[in-house]
């Protein structure tokens, strides 16, 4: 004979393999521009800007993500926002670009903890073990279009557009609750 079982999860139980947390807002920029002038833009933005695609260069109180072959996310404190701006418009005329500031679009999540990976995998369909520490890629989670970064062999961080932020959200903690009950 079969019993139905219930067991209520405590908030330490699902924490205590996998976390999930929201992150301080930063400011984030798109960047288009042409690979040829990519080298001369980023110096004057204050850091390389990489020349491969899920490459991240990190500079002072920026970051700079290759999502593309002309295409960067340039990730920076707040109080850096007004200085890229400014220094993205005096570098117009010599190096044409596109600079939009993205910074209220988007939202990141940190999952850290030995099953973040794990976590990860119910929604993601990209292989995480290929994606190494220090890189990011665009992806998908569940429908939804992320930036994906691994920080660390068990940190990561997932930028999602606001307005799917509470989806993604659910989906987490949905998963989170089953790695706890072990399912």
């Amino acid at each position: 004979m079969m019993t139905n079982q219930t067991h209520d999860f405590t908030l330490a139980e699902a924490t205590a393999r996998v976390r999930i947390d929201e992150l301080a807002p930063v400011s984030r920029f798109s960047l288009r521009v042409r690979p040829a002038q990519a080298a001369t833009l980023g110096r004057a933005l204050g850091l390389d800007l990489p020349d491969r695609i899920g490459r991240i260069v990190e500079a002072q109180d920026r970051t700079a993500l290759c999502l593309g072959p002309d295409e960067w996310l340039i990730c920076a404190s707040e109080a850096a926002r007004d200085a890229i701006v400014a220094t993205a418009r005096k570098a117009y005329e010599a190096t044409p670009h596109s600079l939009t500031e993205i910074s209220d679009r988007e939202i990141s999540y940190r999952i850290s903890g030995p099953a973040a990976q794990e976590l990860l995998t119910i929604a993601c369909p990209r292989d995480l073990d290929l994606l190494a520490p220090g890189c990011a890629v665009r992806t998908v989670f569940d429908t939804v279009q992320v930036v994906l970064w691994r920080d660390g062999p068990q940190d990561f961080r997932l930028d999602v557009w606001r307005s799917f932020a509470p989806h993604v959200r659910a989906l987490l903690e949905i998963g989170q609750a089953e790695l706890a009950a072990g399912l």
